[in-house]
C-alpha cells in the first residue's frame, strides 16, 4: 500500500503514430496500489496551418489528419477507462483536441492538482514529450514519474536516490517519500568527480532523516568511470542494487530565456531503463 498518493495523472498525447502505453499501465498499477484516483489525459495534438497558405486539397488533408488523431485519442481514452474499471480503479478520462500550447497549458493545470504526473520516456521522444516533461518539472510544482518502455507494473521495493546534496535532490526525496516509505530498502548514492560535493550536504546526513521515517537505508559514494557520464554511473549503481526505481532532482539551464533540461537530467531521461521520479 502506498500512503500519501491520492491523485495520479497520466498523460499520453496522441500524435498520429504508434504510442507506447507503458505510462498508462504503470500509472494504473500505481493508482491500484495507492487506492488513488486516476486521471488519464489523451489529448489529440491538432495541426494548425493558416488556411491562407493552403490550397483546398491541402486543407482537406490537414482536416482529415486532425479527425484521425482525434479518433485515436477518443479510442485510447475509452480503452483506458475500461481497463481502469476492470482493475477497480476510479478513473476520469479526457481527450480534447488542442493546439500545441493549449495542450501544454492543460497538462500543467492538471498536474498542479495531482500528487504526481506519469509520462512515457521514449527512446526517440518527440519535442512534445520533452516539452511535457519540462512543463511538469519546471511549471507545475509537482513531481513527474517518467516510465521507460516495457515497464507496465508499478514497483518500488528497491530504490536508488541520486544524491548531490542540492535543493533539487532534497525536493525529489520529499516528493518521493510515499515510495521510499513503501520500499524494502533504499540506497543513497552520490557520484563523485563530476562536480565538487565537498561543501554539499552529504548522504550520511540524509540517512538519519530517512531512518526516522522508518526507511531501511544505506549510503555509498561512487566515481565516474572511464568513458562514463554521471547518468551512466547512476544507472550502473542502480543495476548493481537491483533497483526498481530511481529518485533524482531535475536541473535546468537557461538559454536565451528558454528553460532547457540540464545534461545529467536529459541523459537519465534518454537512456534510463528504470522509472524515474524527478522534481525541481
Amino acid at each position: 500500500m502506498i500512503d500519501g498518493v491520492k491523485n495520479v495523472l497520466v498523460t499520453i498525447p496522441q500524435e498520429g503514430r504508434d504510442e507506447d502505453a507503458s505510462a498508462f499501465g504503470y500509472g494504473l498499477s500505481l493508482a491500484r496500489h495507492a487506492d488513488a484516483h486516476l486521471t488519464v489525459q489523451a489529448p489529440a495534438g491538432r495541426f494548425h496551418v493558416p488556411y491562407s497558405v493552403l490550397n483546398a486539397f491541402a486543407q482537406k488533408i490537414v482536416s482529415a489528419e486532425n479527425r484521425r488523431i482525434a479518433t485515436l485519442a477518443e479510442h485510447f481514452a475509452d480503452v483506458a477507462k475500461a481497463e481502469a474499471d476492470f482493475a477497480g480503479v476510479v478513473c476520469t478520462v479526457e481527450s480534447p483536441q488542442l493546439y500545441y500550447q493549449d495542450l501544454l497549458n492543460r497538462f500543467i493545470a492538471q498536474a498542479r492538482v495531482h500528487d504526481i504526473a506519469v509520462l512515457n520516456a521514449e527512446p526517440a521522444a518527440t519535442q512534445m514529450y520533452w516539452d511535457l516533461i519540462e512543463a511538469c518539472l519546471f511549471g507545475s510544482g509537482r513531481p513527474v514519474l517518467v516510465v521507460p518502455p516495457g515497464r507496465n507494473d508499478f514497483a518500488c521495493e528497491r530504490i536508488i536516490i541520486a544524491w548531490d546534496g542540492s535543493a533539487n535532490a532534497s525536493r525529489a526525496v520529499a516528493d518521493a517519500m510515499p515510495f521510499l516509505k513503501a520500499a524494502k530498502t533504499v540506497a543513497v548514492v552520490s557520484v563523485m568527480g563530476e562536480k565538487d560535493l565537498s561543501t554539499s550536504v552529504p548522504g550520511t546526513d540524509l540517512a538519519p532523516h530517512l531512518a526516522r521515517h522508518g526507511i531501511d537505508v544505506t549510503v555509498s559514494d561512487t566515481t565516474v568511470g572511464l568513458k562514463e557520464t554521471v547518468a551512466d554511473a547512476i544507472q550502473r549503481e542502480a543495476a548493481g542494487f537491483r533497483a526498481s526505481m530511481i529518485v533524482s532532482g531535475a536541473f535546468r539551464h537557461s538559454r536565451l530565456r528558454e528553460w532547457i533540461l540540464g545534461g545529467v537530467t536529459r541523459s537519465l531521461l534518454e537512456s534510463c531503463s528504470l522509472p524515474l521520479v524527478m522534481s525541481h
